[in-house]
């Protein structure tokens, strides 16, 4: 971790791959974010050892040399001014981008009359992110990552400056909005993993997981306010003025990186400009299981578990037989579940890849609940534990992934992870698409929330494995009865049963 700007100060890992307290051991199905403390880089001892997978909790065992962990605080990242500054900058663009993407939609929609053409709209927006994504975390690693910011801030706040006089003067055709809307993905190629990683650079390694989880809240907070602003604005004064408010609205993170103390950030040393370094990125995930797997769940997830517009759109005309107020309700259900789970995640000092894990699991299991719920009511009261379990899923993977990756590859690592999560909606949406209007809404939402669920099993008996874990069922009273356990128990329970004998 950093202490400040210039290299990264954090000691060399232990070099032995088997320690179980090498923060840096791929083993560990527990995210290494806080074995080190962030002053000066020393390993903390465990709180217990229920801390180490499998050991025996220890009521009475003291530190006497550690300081008490601080109490967890829901908005400790706020406590530091450059986030702060970077949050209300935030704040005010995420809700010139929900309304922007939903004028956006309408006004597609009212050049064309086609809901292919609202589509293909989506997919130019993403395309980029799948083609070109990974070289965006190459970019990101060589460049300083604020004045990067500034740069693809002021381009996306033009695109919709544009989109706005466009629309405005009446000149705007619908080959205008696709090609404005590829033009927006190029800069989001550049623009997340800047935007993932800089968020370590502010608030420190300690408090990454905190800023994930309030970003996440800030996100989903403005999608509760910017989508009903974008409905009045449209229907009072047109799209324009929403597109003009979202190009303004960039007016305010610009101002926020500007104002930042640069000398209060954490510096990661930027990586020098060399060739193979997209394929060291690559191998470098490849080669660590507690990247490699949270990525692989997030792509599978991404892909086959977030295709709600689809889903609540089906769900609400064929089987409520309901109107565009019902659609509203089922969204906003879900952005307070979600606004909830990032809220509940902020408080957590520890990421745990378990806690990943069954949160998808869970995730992909209410969906499949909500696609066989009987009833309008029950399938709208699923939609806010829904909601909840999706942004835990998120916010667990995204701040484990950034914790667990060295600082010189973050940017390549956050690529990686944001091109396989966004970049499956041109594979997933069509797809998703074709099986719920094949075989109707309860069996598009149901594939959805078994192959989550399956997947997110798998991932987890994988990230076990790899820390040398096996999961162990146990039938007699009083215990536990499914928990992972020690591979090395399994012989020690063996050699003792053939001594006994």
């Amino acid at each position: 971790m950093s202490t400040g700007h210039g290299t990264d100060s954090a000691p060399a890992p232990d070099d032995n791959p088997q320690n179980p307290q090498n923060p840096e051991n791929p083993q560990n199905f527990e995210n290494p974010q806080n074995s080190r403390t962030p002053q000066n880089g020393a390993r903390k001892q465990p709180r217990d050892s229920a801390d180490v997978p499998g050991g025996k909790r220890h009521r009475h065992t003291q530190v006497t040399d550690a300081k008490p962990a601080p109490k967890p605080s829901m908005f400790s990242s706020l406590r530091i001014r450059n986030y702060r500054l970077f949050a209300a900058g935030q704040a005010v663009s995420n809700t010139g981008t929900w309304m922007q993407r939903i004028a956006q939609d309408w006004l597609v929609l009212s050049l064309t009359g086609s809901a292919t053409a609202v589509g293909i709209t989506t997919a130019l927006q993403f395309l980029p992110m799948l083609l070109f994504g990974l070289y965006g975390g190459v970019i990101a690693d060589r460049c300083d990552k604020r004045k990067l910011l500034l740069i693809t801030q002021s381009v996306m706040g033009l695109t919709g400056l544009a989109l706005a006089a466009l629309t405005l003067s009446g000149q705007v055709h619908v080959w205008h909005v696709y090609a404005l809307a590829f033009v927006l993905g190029l800069a989001t190629v550049l623009d997340n993993p800047t935007r993932q990683t800089f968020v370590t650079e502010m608030v420190g390694p300690e408090q990454i997981g905190n800023a994930v989880s309030l970003n996440s809240a800030n996100f989903q907070s403005a999608r509760l306010v910017g989508p009903a602003i974008a409905g009045v604005m449209i229907s009072a004064v047109g799209s324009g003025w929403a597109f003009l408010f979202n190009g303004l609205s960039f007016i305010a993170p610009l101002a926020g990186l500007l104002l930042m103390r640069t000398g209060e950030l954490h510096r990661i040393e930027r990586v020098p400009r060399s060739k193979g370094q997209l394929r060291e990125g690559l191998s470098y995930v490849r080669s660590h299981p507690e990247l490699i797997w949270p990525i692989v769940l997030v792509g599978f997830v991404g892909t086959f578990g977030f295709n709600f517009p689809i889903w609540l759109t089906a769900f609400t005309d064929r089987v409520f037989e309901e109107g565009a107020g019902t659609y509203g309700l089922l969204n906003t259900l879900m952005a307070v579940g979600s606004v909830v789970g990032a809220l509940l995640s902020a408080r957590r000092r520890v990421t745990r890849m378990r806690l990943m894990a069954g949160a998808a699991l869970l995730f992909g299991l209410l969906e499949a609940a909500a696609a066989l719920s009987p009833s309008f009511w029950l399938f709208a009261a699923l939609m806010a534990p829904i909601g909840i379990m999706g942004l835990t899923f998120n916010v667990t993977a995204n701040s484990g992934v950034q914790t667990a990756s060295d600082p010189a590859m973050r940017g390549r690592v956050m690529s990686l992870y944001m091109m396989v999560f966004m970049g499956g909606t041109p594979i997933g949406g069509p797809l998703m698409g074709w099986v719920t209007d094949t075989f109707g809404p309860r069996i598009g939402f149901l594939s959805g929330g078994i192959i989550s669920a399956v997947v997110a099993v798998g991932v987890g008996l994988a990230l076990a494995r790899a820390g040398g874990l096996r999961l162990r069922v146990d039938l007699r009273r009083g215990h536990r009865h499914v928990r992972f356990v020690p591979r090395e128990a399994r012989g020690a329970e063996r050699e003792k049963v053939t001594s006994a004998a």
